[in-house]
């Protein structure tokens, strides 16, 4: 069995973003830190890298005509993702990265 990540898709609102298309994959359950308060993210410039939890402030929720490009990229990466599109944070994120961060 493969193992599903769950992922949230956001758009900047000026829908630019700082790079790209605007749209922003956040993994709210990937640390993106060595101390699990940053989460893992992905862009279509800059790819893989952290973002704040506080991003979801700062962006809107992403249709999945807006995502798509970015959803069928990280779906065949060399490593490809298997993934399960959520629109909220889960309650149990923050707990979740802070003990992946430990191991």
């Amino acid at each position: 069995m493969t193992e599903t990540t769950t992922v949230i898709f956001r758009k900047w609102r000026n829908n630019k973003g700082y790079l790209g298309d605007g749209i922003i994959a956040l993994f709210p359950y990937e640390p993106g830190d060595t101390t699990g308060l940053m989460l893992g993210s992905y862009m279509h410039i800059g790819q893989h890298g952290q973002a704040s939890p506080n991003v979801i402030d700062w962006t809107l929720p992403a249709a999945p005509e807006e995502y798509a490009a970015l959803k069928r990229e990280l779906e065949t990466l060399p490593e490809p993702y298997v993934l399960r599109v959520v629109r909220r944070t889960p309650k149990d994120a923050a707990d979740v990265r802070w003990q992946a961060a430990r191991r």
